[in-house]
């Protein structure tokens, strides 16, 4: 018997569109970490921040506008003040700095703690829960990032200071991510990362100076990445990302960013020809592999069966007909 496959329900549209809007912003936050190494070796680290977040907020107002979405609702602000101060603002800044005072690899490993405050926070503060194959996926990936951050640490100093500020970035991070999903619920993505943008701009004013001073002195091809880290990694990324997350919870977004560092050292093979070690590979894989069981949801008996659905037709509308004489 011959049956007809079912068109894709909207509950499955809206996953696929949340996955492909959590993978563009997996790839443009890994392709980021290149971008910093130019830009941070011309600019401070907050004029690096307050550079990176004038030129999101500018493309970020220019959609706006141009889409007429207008101001999110009253709701929506307690939660978009909070996240633009913590991960707009502070995050960008202390992660700027404490990447200059640590080595790559000790930086990678101490700031991916946020993906784990994010769960436990989900779960304390929004309700989320921690399901056991989230724990799992996000303590392989978690290996994984620690493999790859011992396998790049000894490249450079390390110091007490530098530590802190990576951990007070994880914090921040973590802080911001939960305090804009309520947000979510009252504005769209864009709003919602537009006005998150803006907080930051104005928390990072003070740094003005700063950047008017390593501008002029920055070579072009810093500039130009401080510009490219505004449009794709901070306004299209950050769109990216709250859509998803108003799809799904916290916890599974903050475990879905455990890819980056396997994709950071695929770029920096691919673009900046620094060939990775086996440990690293390897650890590369570990954290694709926690995400992906992190992500993975259990089936139920319905979507493991997919019974075959009756094809519809005029013998069908007979037999109902028939059905219901008396």
């Amino acid at each position: 018997m011959t049956t007809l496959s079912s068109p894709a329900t909207p509950a499955e549209t809206r996953d696929w569109r949340a996955t492909a809007a959590a993978c563009t912003t997996v790839v443009l936050w890994a392709s980021a970490f290149v971008s910093i190494r130019s830009a941070g070796e011309a600019y401070s680290p907050g004029a690096l921040a307050l550079g990176r977040l004038l030129a999101g907020s500018l493309a970020l107002g220019t959609l706006l506008l141009v889409r007429r979405e207008g101001l999110p609702s009253r709701a929506a602000w307690p939660g978009i003040l909070w996240s633009g101060l913590l991960w707009f603002g502070l995050y960008m800044v202390v992660l700027n700095w404490g990447e200059q005072q640590v080595d790559a690899g000790t930086a990678a490993m101490v700031v991916n703690i946020g993906p784990l405050l994010i769960a436990l926070l989900g779960a304390r503060l929004l309700g989320e829960g921690l399901p056991r194959r989230l724990l799992l996926g996000m303590g392989v990936s978690f290996a994984g990032a620690a493999v790859v951050g011992l396998s790049m640490s000894g490249h450079g100093s390390s110091s007490v200071l530098g530590v802190l500020l990576c951990l007070l970035a994880a914090v921040a991070y973590a802080g911001g991510v939960v305090g804009q999903k309520p947000a979510l619920r009252h504005g769209s993505a864009l709003q919602i990362t537009t006005f998150g943008c803006l907080v930051g701009t104005a928390a990072c004013l003070p740094f003005a100076g700063a950047l008017v001073s390593d501008a002029a002195d920055a070579p072009l091809s810093a500039t130009l990445n401080m510009v490219y880290l505004g449009i794709f990694p901070t306004a299209l990324a950050f769109t990216t990302w709250a859509y998803a997350l108003a799809r799904t919870t916290a916890g599974r977004m903050g475990a879905t960013t455990y890819a980056v560092p396997a994709l950071v050292v695929l770029m920096s093979w691919l673009l900046l020809d620094e060939v990775p070690a086996l440990l690293t590979v390897a650890g590369g894989l570990l954290c694709l592999a926690g995400v992906a069981v992190s992500r993975k949801r259990p089936q139920t008996g319905a979507t493991r069966t997919h019974p075959a659905q009756p094809v519809e037709g005029p013998l069908h509308d007979a037999e109902r007909q028939a059905a219901d004489r008396p």
